[in-house]
C-alpha cells in the first residue's frame, strides 16, 4: 500500500488496505474530494489521524440501502455530511428553479443529491445497521439545528435533529467535537451518553429531564410556537444568536413535542497550533480518480491551488450564516504553515506558476476584532464594522501582508491572487496603506469583487452593512493607486437586489447610483432566505431579530421581479418593468434623455437623438460579470473556509466556488 492514497470509496480499496472492516463511514452528499476545503476530507482525515479506519461513502443511490452496507457494519458510527452546501441551495436557484448543474458532483452534473440530503441519508443509514450510531454535521446539519424558517418549503420545519432521527449533531467547526466523539465510542460509551460535548446537540425525552437538569440553561419558543407565532420565531431567533459565541454563550433549549432539543454551548475555536495540524494532515488535494472518466468534479478547480489560511469572520453580515457556523471569533493559521503549503502547491505538477486564493471567509482578518474578544467574547448584539467600526476595533493587516510577500518569494510562483472578499472597511481603517497599495499592485488578477451590496442606508443597515460613503472612499483610493501603477484594473461590486427592508423606492436609488457610477452588472440575484440568518428571519417574520421592529419584505415574484429588474434597467428587455417601477414610486423624471435618466421616453432612443451612452467606454465596473446572491457568497466561504459568503463547507462550512 503507498504511503499516502485515497481512503477506501470502493470494497476493493478496503481490501487493498488488508481491511475486513472499517470504525467509521463517513457518508457525503459531495463527490469524494480528498482536499481541505470539502468538509468531509478534513473530518475523514482527522478520525483517520487518530488511528481508526475510515471509508467514504460518496452520493450514495437513495434507492439502494445496501450501498451503506458495502463496507459492512461500521464499529464507531455513520458520520453523515450533506456536503459543503445546504443540498436546497445546491438543487435550487433563488426562483426555486431546478439547477442542472453541480459543481460538487461528478461531470459538474446535477441531480447527484437528493433534497433535504442529510436526513435523507440518515434514514437509510438507519435501516442499514438500526443499532449503529449516526453523527451530522457540515452545514445542512448546523444551520437547520433548531427550528428552522424552510425557504423552499415556504414553512417552519423542525430541527434538522428531529426530522432525521440522528443520534447527535455537531454544529460548527467540528474537529474537537469529532475527537472527543469516536474517541469516546471506541472507549465503550454508548451514543447516548454522549450529552455534554460543546457544540453538539441531542434531543432528550420528557421522561429524561429532570428539574435542574439543565443550570444555567436558556429556553427559546417551541417549535410548534416558532411555527405558529412570528413574533415568537423572532424572538427565539435573537436568542439563538445572541448564544453563539465561544466564551459565553449558554446552553439552548428548544420544545419538539414531547422531546427537547438541547444545544449544549459552542465548541472552543482551534488555537493556531491546532489549526497548523489540521491543515498539515496528508490530503490527496484532488477528487477520486474513479471520476476521472466524466470529467473530473469542476469545484476542485478554484480550490486545488487556493489556500485557506483564517477562519470566522467579525464582519457578521445579516445575510450570511457564518456568524452561526463559523463564528465570529476569527482564528488563523501561522506563517510557517501557510508557507509550507504554498512551497508544496509549488511542486505539484500540475501548478502552472499561480496561487489563486490566499483566503478565507474574510480574506483580511487574521485576528480577532479587539483585544476583548478571547477573555470576554464577541458583544452581543453589535457589529464591529457596521453602521461605523467600533472605536475598539484593531486594523491592521501587517501579518497578512508579510505572510502573500512570503509566499511571493516562493521560487516557481508566479503570482499570488486574493480572490477571497476583502472588507474594504476594515482596509480603510488600517492607517498603514501598505496592504492597500501591494494589493493593487500584486493581487489583483484584472478585477476585484467587493461587495457594498446597496447603496440605501436603511437597506444597508438591515443587511449589518456600512453606508456606501464608505465604499465611495475605497473605489477612490483604488483608482488613484491602479493609476500610480499604470494598470488597467476593475472592481466588481455585489449587489443583492430584495433584500429584507428595500422598498421599491430604495432599488430606484440604487439603480440612480448604478447609472452615475455607470455599474452595469451582467447577472444579478435576489436575495436567497436561508435557514439560520438574521435576514431569513426577517424576510420570513417582517421583523428584524435584533431591533423587534417591522421591516418591509419583497415577496411576491412580481415584487422581486421589479427590484431585480432595476438593478439592469439598462437591458431594453426589462423597460417596460423598470417604466412600471417609476411610474409606482413618481419617479417619471427618470425617464427621457437627460444625463440622470435611466430609460429613453420610448423604446427606442426617446426623441430621435443618439443614446448618450452609446459607444461611451464603460468605467469602474462597466460590464464585470458578477454574481450578487446573498448566499452565493456564503457558499463559497463554505466550502473554501473549510467548514466560504459560504465560500464556507462540508462538516463545517464558510466560501463557495
Amino acid at each position: 500500500m503507498k504511503e499516502q492514497s485515497f481512503l477506501p470509496l470502493t470494497v476493493e480499496e478496503m481490501r487493498e488496505r488488508g481491511w475486513d472492516e472499517v470504525d467509521a463511514v463517513c457518508v457525503t452528499g459531495d463527490a469524494y474530494v480528498d482536499h481541505p476545503s470539502f468538509g468531509i476530507a478534513i473530518i475523514s482525515r482527522l478520525i483517520e489521524s487518530l488511528g481508526y479506519r475510515v471509508a467514504i461513502v460518496a452520493q450514495p443511490d437513495i434507492k439502494n440501502v445496501d450501498e451503506l452496507r458495502k463496507f459492512g457494519k461500521p464499529k464507531l458510527g455513520f458520520f453523515v455530511t450533506a456536503g459543503n452546501i445546504d443540498s436546497m441551495v445546491s438543487n435550487y436557484t433563488a426562483a426555486k428553479r431546478k439547477r442542472s448543474d453541480d459543481a460538487y458532483s461528478p461531470g459538474g452534473k446535477g441531480g447527484g443529491r437528493p433534497d433535504r440530503a442529510l436526513t435523507v441519508y440518515c434514514k437509510m443509514a438507519r435501516a442499514a445497521y438500526p443499532d449503529v450510531p449516526i453523527i451530522v454535521g457540515g452545514l445542512e446539519a448546523s444551520l437547520r439545528r433548531f427550528a428552522h424558517y424552510d425557504y423552499w418549503a415556504d414553512k417552519v420545519m423542525p430541527s434538522v435533529l428531529e426530522d432525521s432521527g440522528a443520534d447527535l449533531l455537531i454544529y460548527g467547526m467540528g474537529e474537537h467535537q469529532i475527537t472527543e466523539i469516536v474517541n469516546r465510542l471506541a472507549a465503550g460509551e454508548s451514543v447516548s451518553e454522549l450529552t455534554d460535548i460543546r457544540g453538539t446537540c441531542w434531543m432528550a425525552d420528557s421522561a429524561d429531564i429532570g428539574a435542574g437538569r439543565f443550570p444555567g440553561a436558556v429556553s427559546c419558543a417551541s417549535f410548534e410556537k416558532v411555527r405558529d407565532d412570528k413574533l415568537s420565531y423572532a424572538r427565539a431567533c435573537r436568542i439563538q444568536m445572541d448564544e453563539q459565541d465561544a466564551v459565553y454563550g449558554k446552553a439552548v433549549l428548544q420544545k419538539h413535542g414531547e422531546r427537547l432539543l438541547v444545544q449544549n454551548p459552542p465548541a472552543l475555536p482551534l488555537e493556531r497550533n491546532e489549526l497548523d495540524k489540521v491543515y498539515a494532515m496528508q490530503f490527496m488535494r484532488m477528487y477520486h480518480p474513479s471520476y476521472e472518466a466524466v470529467g473530473g468534479v469542476p469545484a476542485i478547480e478554484e480550490v486545488e491551488f487556493s489556500i485557506t489560511h483564517n477562519r470566522g469572520c467579525f464582519g457578521a453580515c445579516n445575510f450570511c450564516s457564518i456568524a452561526s457556523h463559523q463564528g465570529r471569533y476569527v482564528t488563523s493559521r501561522s506563517a510557517d504553515s501557510v508557507v509550507e503549503e504554498a512551497k508544496m502547491l509549488s511542486r505539484s505538477p500540475r501548478f502552472k506558476g499561480y496561487i489563486h486564493d490566499v483566503g478565507g471567509p474574510t480574506a483580511n482578518f487574521r485576528y480577532p476584532a479587539c483585544g476583548n474578544a478571547k477573555k470576554k467574547g464577541v458583544c452581543k448584539n453589535k457589529k464591529c464594522l457596521a453602521p461605523k467600526p467600533c472605536p475598539s476595533l484593531v486594523a491592521n493587516q501587517k501579518e497578512y501582508l508579510g505572510l502573500l510577500r512570503k509566499i511571493r518569494e516562493i521560487p516557481g510562483i508566479k503570482k499570488v491572487f486574493i480572490r477571497s472578499g476583502i472588507r474594504f472597511d476594515y482596509l480603510l481603517e488600517d492607517k498603514d496603506e501598505s496592504f492597500f497599495k501591494e494589493l493593487v499592485e500584486h493581487h489583483i488578477s484584472g478585477q476585484l469583487k467587493v461587495a457594498p451590496e446597496h447603496c440605501s442606508p436603511e437597506v444597508l443597515d438591515r443587511m449589518g452593512k456600512p453606508h456606501i460613503e464608505t465604499y465611495d472612499r475605497f473605489v477612490k483610493r483604488f483608482y488613484e493607486l491602479t493609476k500610480s501603477i499604470g494598470k488597467e484594473q476593475y472592481l466588481v461590486p455585489y449587489l443583492i437586489s430584495s433584500h429584507p427592508g428595500s422598498t421599491l423606492t430604495d432599488a430606484v436609488r440604487l439603480a440612480e447610483y448604478m447609472k452615475r457610477n455607470r455599474i452595469r452588472p451582467e447577472q444579478v440575484q435576489d436575495f436567497y432566505p436561508t435557514p439560520m440568518t438574521n435576514a431569513t428571519c426577517m424576510y420570513y417574520t417582517g421583523i428584524d431579530p435584533t431591533t423587534m421592529k417591522e421591516v418591509y419584505v419583497a415577496k411576491t415574484p412580481a415584487e422581486k421581479a421589479e427590484q431585480r429588474a432595476m438593478l439592469q434597467y439598462f437591458k431594453p428587455e426589462n423597460r417596460e418593468i423598470v417604466l412600471r417601477v417609476l411610474r409606482k414610486t413618481g419617479r417619471m423624471d427618470l425617464v427621457g434623455d437627460g444625463a440622470k435618466c435611466l430609460i429613453p421616453a420610448d423604446s427606442k432612443t426617446g426623441n430621435g437623438k443618439e443614446n448618450p451612452d452609446k459607444g461611451k467606454r464603460p468605467a469602474a465596473w462597466e460590464n464585470q460579470r458578477q454574481n450578487s446572491s446573498g448566499y452565493g457568497r456564503q457558499e463559497h466561504k463554505n466550502s473554501r473556509g473549510h467548514s466560504g459568503r459560504q465560500k464556507v463547507n462540508g462538516y463545517k462550512a464558510g466560501k463557495k466556488r
